[in-house]
């Protein structure tokens, strides 16, 4: 019987155990039953991660069915689905080594599914925040935890292009979504168009949840959740840096529709900007996967960051045109992508596939923090400076969130690797 090792850096142990895995009993990395793991992932990551991106178009709603309510009180629905997916992606990600992946996922979308039925009763904005955004969020990490680091744990020649596509389902889900959650908002009302989500979500969990099949077994830790790697330089910059980039990631999402409305007086053209973003995420997830595959995932993110600050704070701060703003949302949705898609494989790179749902689940705690901090203050500066019209401090606020990540990315990159020229 055959053995192979895997390799773990010596530095990185308060993650990882050093181990020997059998070939008879690990499938053969980028197999096709790997491709099938990720198609999985890619549809599994469309529905929800679907939902949150499109959510622009129910905060329209909110804003008409709950005027006295201010729009910084709205966006924490939204908030708090992205929130609170990372938040509980800890837990998740220990459901995941703990328990099968594929029943975690299973269970994951039901409740996903059912809290936004349990939504669709509800006639208040807190009881909104408590169901789309805090049920949906904490049972929606049992679905993007496992959907995230499947591909790095099957993949290994073409790691960056695999999650690259997987989690560009989520960005197809918005696209669509979009256009679909519009006009079933014109039909029927937002309250129809949260059940058929939810549906939607459920439906897509018993499908697809049996794909969701984890490569590595890992033995179980005394710890339950282990904080050790908060003590590594190197985890703690990739951690602060995505914290910051989480918190400029959805201002453009949530700001961006009711902008080209209140400002631009161009009707209708909401789902559209909205579909924009996600159309570029899309093609940017899989282009920047597979540049990453071959110039590296720490560069690739590196240089992504510095083109979504220059595409927020150059083109959507100081031009007030369709064409400028169209431009800005094409650039942002292609690069920004990478945050979701490349975290996981520099987090694979540098600390192995072994426990890799637990590392990224602490990991996305700092996308918690991000979300929290800025879309919500980013609705307070437009209320309180902007009068809900004028979208300059909240823009500059979350172009400021781009700008700090960045930097933290160019000293990670050092850390790691002066020369500009390597690969990493």
């Amino acid at each position: 019987m055959s053995e192979r090792s895997l390799t773990i850096n010596e530095s990185d142990k308060y993650v990882f155990e050093k181990a020997v895995i059998t070939e008879d009993n690990v499938p053969a990395q980028d197999s096709l039953h790997a491709w099938i793991v990720v198609f999985g992932s890619f549809l599994l990551l469309m529905v929800t991660v679907g939902t949150t991106n499109s959510f622009g178009v129910y905060l329209q709603e909110y804003q008409t069915e709950f005027p006295s309510t201010p729009k910084s009180t709205l966006t924490w629905i939204g908030s708090l689905q992205f929130g609170g997916m990372c938040f509980f992606g800890v837990l998740a990600g220990v459901l995941v080594e703990r328990f099968d992946s594929r029943l975690v996922v299973f269970g994951g979308s039901i409740g996903a599914g059912a809290a936004l039925l349990i939504s669709s009763a509800c006639t208040s904005p807190v009881a909104l925040i408590i169901t789309q955004g805090v049920l949906f969020g904490a049972f929606g990490s049992c679905i993007l935890i496992p959907s995230i680091s499947m591909p790095s744990q099957w993949m290994e020649k073409y790691r960056a292009l695999a999650t690259g596509i997987a989690v560009a389902g989520g960005s197809i889900g918005g696209l669509w979504m979009s256009f679909a959650t519009r006009a079933m908002n014109m039909q029927l009302g937002y309250h129809w168009s949260l059940r058929i989500n939810g549906f939607m979500v459920i439906v897509a969990g018993c499908a697809f949840s049996p794909l969701m099949r984890k490569r590595v077994v890992v033995p179980k830790r005394d710890k339950i959740i282990d904080f050790g790697a908060l003590t590594n330089a190197k985890f703690v910059l990739l951690f602060v840096s995505s914290l910051f980039a989480a918190g400029g990631y959805y201002a453009p999402y949530y700001y961006m529709p009711p902008y080209v409305e209140t400002v631009l007086k161009r009707d209708g053209w909401s789902a559209s900007i909205s579909s924009i973003l996600n159309a570029g995420s899309i093609v940017g997830r899989v282009v920047i996967g597979l540049l990453a595959d071959y110039l590296g995932p720490l560069n690739s993110l590196l240089l992504s960051s510095v083109l979504s600050t220059i595409a927020v704070l150059v083109l959507w701060l100081p031009f007030k045109s369709l064409g400028t703003l169209v431009a800005s949302a094409v650039i942002f949705g292609f690069c920004s992508g990478s945050l979701v898609s490349l975290i996981p494989v520099i987090t694979a790179n540098l600390f192995g596939i072994k426990r890799l749902s637990s590392t990224i689940g602490l990991l996305f705690i700092s996308y918690t923090i991000g979300s929290f901090v800025c879309s919500p203050v980013a609705g307070s500066l437009l209320d309180k400076y902007g009068h809900g019209t004028d979208y300059t401090w909240t823009i500059v606020y979350a172009g400021l969130f781009f700008a700090i990540a960045s930097c933290t990315l160019l000293v990670l990159r050092i850390t790691i690797e002066r020369s500009p020229f390597r690969k990493v």
